[in-house]
C-alpha cells in the first residue's frame, strides 16, 4: 500500500474524467448502472426487475476485478483509484440497496428503519476493513464478502411468490440481519471472484437469473 501510493505520488497528476476511459472502471461504473435501476424498481416494488439489476451489479463487479488483474500497463495512480471507486460503488450495492429493498418490502414502515440501518453499518465496517488489512493470508476475507449479499438475496427472493408478503418481510429482515452479521464477524471465507471457474458460474447463475425473473415480469 505505502509503495504504491509513494509510486501514484511521482506521476504526474491525470484529470478526473480520464479515469473513465479505464477498462475496469467503465465495468465498474456500469455495475452502478445496474444498481441504479435496482434502487428504481425496488422503489416501484417492481422486485422481478430489480433482482435482475442487482445480479448484474455483482457480475459486472467481478468482471472489472477480473480485466483489472489481467490488464497490463496500468500505473499505480489508475490501480489505486481503481480500488477505491470499486469500494465506493460496493457501499452503494451491496449496503445501500439491500437496506432499500427491506425497506420497501415493509411498507417503509418504522420497524424497519431499524433493520436497514444495521445492515448499513455492516456494510460499511466491513467495506473499511477490507480497505485497510486486506485479504487474509493473500487468499480469504475476513468475513462474509459484502457481495454476498446480494447473491443471496436474489435467491431468496425466488420464493417470495410461495410466502405471504408479511412472512417474508419477517424472513427478509432475518436474513437480511444474518448477512450483516456475518459481513463482520472473524470467519474466514474463500475469494471467489479471483478464480475463473468461479466467474463462469456467476456468469451462468446471472443469466438464470435474468431468464427466471425476466419471465416473472411478462
Amino acid at each position: 500500500m505505502t509503495t504504491e501510493n509513494s509510486e501514484s505520488q511521482t506521476e504526474p497528476p491525470k484529470s478526473i474524467v480520464s479515469y473513465l476511459w479505464d477498462l475496469p472502471n467503465i465495468l465498474s461504473l456500469a455495475g452502478l448502472g445496474c444498481t441504479t435501476l435496482a434502487i428504481y424498481f425496488i422503489i416501484l416494488e417492481i422486485y422481478p426487475a430489480a433482482m435482475i439489476g442487482m445480479i448484474w451489479a455483482v457480475a459486472f463487479d467481478w468482471a472489472d476485478g477480473l480485466v483489472a488483474r489481467r490488464m497490463k500497463g496500468r500505473v499505480g495512480s489508475d490501480q489505486l483509484f481503481g480500488g477505491q471507486l470499486d469500494v465506493l460503488i460496493d457501499i452503494v450495492s451491496y449496503g445501500v440497496t439491500p437496506a432499500i429493498l427491506l425497506l420497501s418490502y415493509g411498507k417503509f414502515e418504522p420497524v424497519f428503519l431499524l433493520g436497514a440501518f444495521l445492515m448499513l453499518v455492516a456494510g460499511a465496517i466491513r467495506l473499511s476493513y477490507f480497505s485497510v488489512f486486506g485479504l487474509a493470508e493473500g487468499s480469504k476475507y475476513t468475513g462474509l464478502a459484502i457481495d454476498n449479499n446480494s447473491l443471496a438475496l436474489v435467491f431468496l427472493f425466488l420464493f417470495e411468490g410461495l410466502i405471504s408478503s408479511g412472512v417474508f418481510s419477517v424472513i427478509l429482515y432475518v436474513v437480511g440481519l444474518s448477512l450483516a452479521a456475518l459481513n463482520v464477524s472473524m470467519i474466514k471465507t474463500p475469494n471467489l471472484s479471483g478464480k475463473p471457474i468461479n466467474v463462469v458460474l456467476l456468469a451462468s447463475y446471472t443469466l438464470a437469473i435474468t431468464v427466471i425473473y425476466g419471465w416473472k415480469l411478462t
